[in-house]
């Protein structure tokens, strides 16, 4: 079972490098390049950069918010 956490770690690991390295070139590196160069076809436009990580954020705000709130309603409902 080791091997297969170490695994999953790995792949977290290696999931969470790419997607920083694509947001860091998207944000910081993109705006200093032309914009006739080919590797703006590999990015969305600049306005999905500040769109998308507030969309996650908030998502994950409500999902936080919804599951500590039952949590609470669970716990009240086993000390009455």
């Amino acid at each position: 079972m080791e091997l297969a956490d170490r695994a999953v770690g790995f792949l977290l690991c290696c999931i969470s490098l790419s997607i920083f390295t694509y947001y860091t070139l998207w944000v910081i590196i993109l705006p200093f390049v032309d914009s006739d160069h080919f590797i703006h076809q590999y990015f969305l436009p600049q306005e999905y950069a500040i769109i998308i990580p507030v969309l996650a954020g908030v998502t994950l705000l409500c999902f936080l918010s919804v599951f500590i709130g039952s949590v609470m309603l669970k716990s009240k409902k086993k000390k009455a």
